[in-house]
């Protein structure tokens, strides 16, 4: 297997865009990742695209918009991890010597589809979904537990978001850019008790583009090249294997996996994206990643190391609660946010001196199963 270097990152504004079509938000990410990589579009030989709620050939209906024609070409769904999924499809592509070069694009217009304004309604062989257990519900559900488990407040849980919401007012591609206080956080609307409307993240609209390439490509492109040292995509097990509701053997396993592949541990990482859709989510993800043990998610997050400027940030870009959750673009979002960290180009929320960053994203609920996929992505400089 060669080595895989990510050459170009580009992302379009994140936000409720109703008037922008899902082949404008996909072209502007294409484009402005081909031109941070330096390379041509005929240069591109294949190509992954990610959506959940888009018509068919949406990577052909994108790239021929941007002079891309005549490569192979794949469309990838996997809920929230499609974007992950895209990167994954990328990366096993070049890493086996298929292609040289390649795209990954995720796209999601959210706010137009009639799918997502339907709340994405479940099949109906899902008898959890049937019986009324949505996303919020299900991280209600959690966040009691974390409650009684581990001794996380209310404040905790608003505490996550005030900080999601100060790192978004960092990031100009961010749907919200504006400060929060706990307080502001506890008292807005409630949707499910404990979680309420400042603690879910938002519908979005919105693409990123991921340029990866062979080593050898990028070496002659900069001096400076970002490896992806680890690639992980998972599906979950069986919950009746799961003998604790607050820990994810799907989310560990994948970050074990891609710490063995990449030959770095949690203790290396100088910053990481992760999926946090309610804020209670991002303190188990703590856990899942190992960047603390089991149960002290809550005292992590008290010691404001996940802040930008602590030890480890977590979500500087804003993570899902402020940047916005376009579902199949949030994938590779993360990837591009930590490539820019470890390029030194995230601005006002650059995590300094940064080598090696972790980009995650879990997605889909199945009835029987813990979750649909998990997918994580490694970076080194």
């Amino acid at each position: 297997m060669r080595e895989v270097a990510v050459l170009g990152v580009g992302q379009s504004q994140f936000g409720k865009l109703p008037e922008r079509s899902v082949t404008d938000l996909g072209r502007e990410a294409a484009m402005a990742a081909i031109k941070d990589s330096g390379l041509k579009p005929k240069d591109i030989q294949v190509a992954y695209t990610a959506r959940i709620v888009e018509p068919m050939v949406t990577g052909q209906t994108i790239l021929k918009e941007v002079g891309v024609t005549d490569i192979e070409m794949i469309n990838v769904e996997n809920a929230c991890a499609g974007g992950s999924t895209a990167v994954r499809g990328l990366w096993k592509d070049i890493a086996a010597g298929f292609y040289d070069v390649g795209i990954a694009i995720g796209v999601e217009s959210m706010t137009t589809s009639t799918f997502a304004r339907q709340l994405i309604p479940p099949a109906k062989d899902d008898l959890d979904g049937q019986l009324g257990l949505t996303m919020p519900g299900i991280f209600a559900l959690l966040a009691r537990r974390q409650m009684d488990e581990h001794g996380a407040t209310l404040e905790d849980f608003a505490q996550v978001s005030v900080k999601n919401h100060h790192h978004g007012c960092l990031n100009p591609m961010a749907q919200y850019q504006k400060e929060f206080t706990v307080e502001e956080v506890l008292a807005s609307r409630m949707i499910v008790d404990p979680i309420t409307l400042l603690m879910c993240c938002p519908n979005t609209d919105g693409a990123a583009a991921v340029i990866m390439c062979s080593m050898d490509v990028a070496r002659k492109h900069t001096t400076n090249p970002i490896k992806v040292a680890g690639s992980v995509l998972l599906s979950a097990d069986y919950t009746y294997r799961q003998d604790d509701i607050t820990r994810s053997p799907l989310g560990g396993k994948a970050a074990r996996m891609a710490y063995e592949m990449s030959g770095v541990g949690p203790e290396d990482l100088d910053l990481v994206e992760l999926h946090e859709a309610f804020a209670p989510e991002e303190i188990l993800r703590y856990e899942d990643l190992g960047l603390c043990k089991p149960g002290q998610g809550v005292d992590l997050l008290r010691s404001g190391a996940t802040w930008v400027g602590g030890k480890i940030p977590v979500n500087p870009s804003g993570g899902l609660l402020a940047l916005g959750h376009p579902l199949s673009a949030s994938g590779v979002r993360t990837v591009c946010e930590v490539a820019l960290h470890l390029r030194g180009q995230a601005g006002k929320r650059q995590t300094p001196e940064a080598k090696v960053g972790l980009a995650h994203m879990l997605g889909g609920a199945v009835a029987g199963l813990e979750a649909g996929a998990c997918g994580i992505h490694i970076l080194t400089r």
